[in-house]
């Protein structure tokens, strides 16, 4: 699009130079036909959207990024004064939706909560715990957005839920890994506030969008499972794992679940704290999971996921009052309800736009020629103020919505206790003896997949990754080439099948 906006810019461009027209033009805001000036303000601001969308800005200066990318309302509303309400109506729909949404996102996520606990790890990951209300559902691997107002009041970032609504009525929890100016200002943050004293520790004041997630659980309903998870990217399995595990028996999920772990340092390990219930009794009623955990970067003799769960004793733990804001985290409305909210605002656009056509363009024996008398900006403008009211009319409505919830408040949430993991007994040992820990070196997925094919044979089998993109392409490279399940004739298949899904949340 901007391509060709730009060669329509300069070609026309050109064609007033060669006529000596250009300066004459460029500056004409004329009251009928394409307002000139209104278009070469929609280009210059498409061009530097265009610029700062580039990888190499986009990657190394996200800010500049985001915020540049907010001039997309000067780009829309000069666009609508050049190309005329005709013109705009074709992409009026999408338009219209996406402010819908916008305005109600940000109603949403207007009222601060507060973090009700949180934890830190050895390798500077901090684990924060919300309030949500019991009646919030979302589905294995959902996002939330969270901006924190001590750290800044501008930025929103999203990351994987962990806990499973099914097993969490009144919490929340995500895992964030200190890797950027925003996630250490956040350790660092909650590390001050675990040195203070119990008395003098604060609520921590947190803004919270979401959770957005799939919506439905079919990439899970396999026989079997193969996670592979690089890093940070064992966050959205974790939210899978709690919620298999907290299933009921009658519900048709995977029944044998393998996980495949890569970090670099064995610090990083401690990511899988939430889980270690399950590692620990690794054969539940509803799976049975199995750990193979490699180590890329360091190499110790004689360290197994027994000493390494031994390490869990460095988290430290903070507990804070909820005192700074009575309001649980509730999510988004319901489809019903948001789709009663579009359909409540078009039809307020519309009358609105007949209301002002009617008023300030007033139609008469001879209505084209009053139309046409009245300049097109004048038109462009009554179209801009419908647009506007029937937002803020819905926006009003949204606001009512979420005011009934506020009034409930923040129910009483009854402290979960870590209690420290007992590795004495023999049949915990035995249960960890069947995990795996390997030490320099990276996983061999040919080799992973092979074994898994001995273990189920006859089964469906899906495969999860989420981390590097070199991890993920060794990973479909290995599914496609195990893969045997596509067989001539009518006979019972007898070997795997692996269907390939791929976690992806950057950008």
């Amino acid at each position: 699009m901007i391509f060709f906006a730009a060669i329509h810019g300069a070609s026309t461009c050109f064609v007033w130079g060669v006529s000596h027209h250009i300066q004459k033009e460029i500056w004409k805001w004329q009251s009928t036909g394409r307002i000139y000036l209104a278009g070469a303000i929609t280009l210059v601001t498409g061009l530097v959207i265009y610029v700062t969308s580039l990888p190499q800005i986009r990657r190394m200066k996200f800010e500049i990024f985001y915020y540049t990318h907010h001039l997309y309302t000067i780009f829309l509303v000069f666009f609508l004064f050049h190309g005329g309400d005709r013109h705009f109506y074709t992409v009026f729909g999408g338009l219209f939706l996406f402010s819908l949404d916008k305005l109600l996102r940000v109603i949403q996520s207007s009222p601060r909560t507060c973090m009700v606990s949180a934890r830190t790890f050895p390798s500077k990951a901090v684990e924060i715990i919300l309030p949500k209300d019991p009646w919030l559902k979302y589905m294995p691997t959902s996002v939330i957005f969270m901006k924190i107002p001590a750290i800044s009041h501008l930025q929103w970032h999203s990351f994987s839920i962990i806990s499973s609504s099914r097993a969490e009525n009144q919490t929340m929890s995500v895992i964030i890994k200190s890797e950027g100016w925003w996630t250490n200002s956040l350790y660092d943050l909650i590390q001050a506030e675990i040195e203070k004293g119990a008395d003098k520790r604060k609520g921590i004041p947190v803004a919270i969008e979401g959770p957005y997630g799939p919506a439905s659980l079919d990439f899970l309903k396999y026989d079997s499972l193969l996670l592979v998870a690089g890093g940070s990217g064992i966050t959205p399995f974790l939210s899978i794992l709690e919620e298999l595990n907290s299933s009921s028996s009658k519900s048709r999920y995977p029944s044998r679940i393998h996980l495949v772990y890569v970090i670099k340092k064995a610090q990083d390990f401690c990511l899988l704290h939430p889980i270690s219930h399950l590692l620990v009794n690794h054969s539940t009623e509803n799976c049975h999971l199995n750990l193979k955990l490699f180590v890329t970067q360091e190499t110790q003799a004689g360290v197994g996921i027994k000493e390494l769960l031994n390490e869990f004793s460095k988290v430290r733990t903070l507990q804070l009052d909820t005192v700074c804001a009575n309001y649980a985290v509730h999510g988004p409305e319901s489809p019903s309800c948001m789709a009663a909210i579009v359909g409540m605002s078009s039809i307020i656009f519309l009358i609105f736009l007949i209301c002002f056509n009617h008023v300030i363009i007033p139609s008469g024996k001879h209505s084209n020629s009053s139309k046409q008398k009245a300049p097109s900006w004048i038109v462009d403008l009554l179209l801009i103020a419908a647009f506007v009211l029937a937002l803020a009319c819905n926006g009003l409505v949204a606001i009512l919505l979420r005011w009934r919830r506020l009034k409930k408040g923040i129910q009483p949430i009854s402290e979960k206790d870590m209690k420290p993991l007992d590795l004495s007994s023999a049949e915990i040992r035995n249960a960890l003896e069947e995990h795996e820990v390997h030490f320099g070196g990276r996983p061999n997925f040919e080799d992973i997949f092979g074994m898994f094919q001995e273990e189920t044979c006859g089964s469906n089998i899906g495969v999860l990754v989420c981390g590097p993109e070199s991890m993920k392409e060794s990973v479909a490279a290995a599914c496609r080439k195990e893969s045997n399940c596509f067989k001539f004739g009518g006979g019972k298949r007898t070997e795997p099948c692996f269907a390939f899904h791929s976690l992806n949340f950057t950008l």
